[in-house]
């Protein structure tokens, strides 16, 4: 009787025994990698896509490119440097001449961008079947390095405030491909012959306010080169 009675047990607890390896899964089959690299450089392209402000004049939409470093500075967060250039254009006008007169033409008006920022893996350090979605915010400076033109209008240097998101593809290796959607908020101040009203009455600003803030997007995809384990 002992004999069938241990065969019995023995039986219910196979189960028990056998289910801590079903938990989770095997690490050959697991979605989840570790990232191995703690630095990554990345060259940029994309398109920027600005905002309007209410004169209608500021630098518009065009080509973007530059390039991006980041560092791992603890658990899931990056440092990000990153510099870009817009190859952009602009309305120009003479606000001295009447409105039916006042407006000269379109001139290239390249954009420059730097900004500091913290980026976020919301995976942590580990990408999910090979994809790390981010989140950033940052700050930084948006110039144009440009003369004033015939109205006295330019960019100077800008404080600009930077928030954005994305994902990275990182295949295994020391390369990656990434997309990244930014948006650049920053203040465009108009020069006070805006104001001045031309041999019309009328003047540029229509008694708008002098200055507005803009919100500009960036959409951008980049190859990445990943070093320093």
């Amino acid at each position: 009787m002992l004999r069938p009675t241990v065969l019995a047990l023995l039986l219910l607890t196979a189960p028990l025994t056998s289910a801590p390896a079903q938990v989770g899964y095997p690490p050959e089959r697991s979605p989840y990698r570790d990232l191995e690299f703690k630095q990554e450089f990345s060259l940029i392209t994309g398109w920027y896509a600005a905002g309007r402000d209410p004169v209608g004049i500021a630098p518009r939409s065009g080509p973007i490119f530059g390039a991006r470093y980041e560092v791992r500075v603890g658990g899931p967060a990056q440092f990000t440097v990153r510099l870009a250039k817009v190859l952009s254009d602009r309305r120009i006008v003479d606000p001295t001449r009447p409105q039916a007169t006042r407006f000269l033409g379109t001139e290239s008006w390249p954009l420059y961008l730097g900004d500091l920022s913290l980026t976020l893996n919301l995976t942590g350090q580990k990408s999910r079947r090979r994809l790390v979605p981010v989140l950033n915010s940052g700050i930084g400076l948006i110039g144009d390095f440009h003369g004033a033109d015939v109205g006295g209008f330019r960019i100077g240097s800008q404080f600009a405030f930077s928030f954005g998101a994305g994902v990275r593809w990182v295949p295994g290796g020391k390369w990656q491909v990434r997309a990244d959607l930014a948006d650049y908020l920053y203040q465009i101040t108009y020069p006070g012959s805006y104001a001045l009203p031309a041999s019309d009455s009328t003047s540029v600003l229509g008694g708008r306010s002098a200055s507005a803030w803009k919100h500009n997007a960036a959409l951008t995809i980049g190859g990445s080169y990943l070093f320093f384990r």
